[in-house]
């Protein structure tokens, strides 16, 4: 049998093959073209699916292009068997949804603090983004704190818990007031452990677990003068700081690796016998404190 022939063949048997892929079928494709405007995935059906780019990731890119790369293999959810001549129509947004809606209702079973980005405000409260799913924190679930513009939380994480879960309705409901009260208290010199999670011009944000983050300023980080902060620091860092300030309304507290230095500079110069020597240092700083406090006491007194 020639080439041609045992092509004609196999395009009959593929015509015969009835492929019964649904709206809502989980299916696992290779993407062997990928542009701006979309995927071609092969998944096994007579005809390429396609994954427009609108679908191809939770996150909302304007271009196929910056989260697929052509021979990657990936699952996808079939949202239309039947688009534009009979191309079945897929979803990597939904298949990343489902994962995410997966972790939330463990994160709800855990009964963990999370961090939500504030992304709008409304007469009834405000929205946060967990795990690229919005969800809706009630002005009477916020922390008992008076904001002088509640506007000016767009944009500012806040530590929230799970109240509701409705996934059917795509709805998730927080409380920030919750979180507030369970969280657990700082005393100024404390020392903490943490992972740097971003870093800015101006410091480097700490998480420190349970939903509670801080700020290591740029001047909190060292003695000696530090103009970048990412020539002495990177995310996923580990670090071991002390705490300045908290404000557990907003999960938000001021750190400290300066005082933790042995000799000025040490950051710079050996970071690792910061976090080697920083129980002792914290220890030192809480003595020199309480001997401040009770002198100031004292002189209390004595007018």
């Amino acid at each position: 049998m020639n080439p041609h022939d045992l092509y004609k063949r196999f395009e009959k048997l593929l015509s015969q093959h009835k492929y019964k892929y649904k709206q809502g079928d989980r299916v696992r494709g290779i993407i062997f073209a990928v542009d701006q405007r979309g995927a071609s995935v092969d998944i096994g059906a007579k005809s390429p699916a396609i994954c427009p780019a609108e679908e191809c990731s939770l996150a909302g890119v304007q271009r196929a292009t910056q989260v697929l790369k052509a021979m990657e293999e990936r699952d996808f959810i079939v949202v239309r068997d039947e688009w534009k001549g009979g191309d079945i129509r897929l979803s990597l947004r939904k298949a990343e949804e489902a994962i995410c809606w997966k972790r939330v209702h463990q994160m709800q079973e855990e009964d963990i603090t999370v961090t939500g980005k504030v992304v709008q405000v409304n007469k009834g409260g405000v929205m946060v983004e967990v795990e690229h799913l919005r969800g809706f924190v009630p002005l009477s679930q916020l922390p008992n704190t008076n904001f002088d513009n509640i506007d000016d939380l767009v944009g500012t994480d806040l530590p929230v818990k799970f109240l509701e879960i409705e996934q059917e309705r795509e709805r998730l409901v927080f409380s920030a007031r919750k979180a507030s009260n369970d969280m657990k208290a700082f005393n100024i010199g404390e020392l903490a452990e943490g992972v740097i999670q971003s870093i800015t011009p101006y410091g480097a944000f700490v998480d420190l677990g349970n939903g509670m983050s801080g700020l290591l300023h740029i001047s909190q980080i060292s003695h000696d003068r530090i103009t970048n902060v990412g020539a002495i620091l990177s995310e996923g860092d580990k670090l071991k700081v002390m705490v300045l300030s908290q404000d557990r309304d907003r999960g938000r507290m001021s750190l400290s690796t300066k005082k933790l230095e042995p000799s000025p500079g040490d950051m710079l110069k050996d970071p690792q016998k910061v976090y080697d020597q920083a129980d002792e240092m914290a220890t030192a700083f809480r003595e020199r404190l309480a001997e401040a406090e009770a002198m100031a006491r004292q002189e209390q007194v004595q007018y």
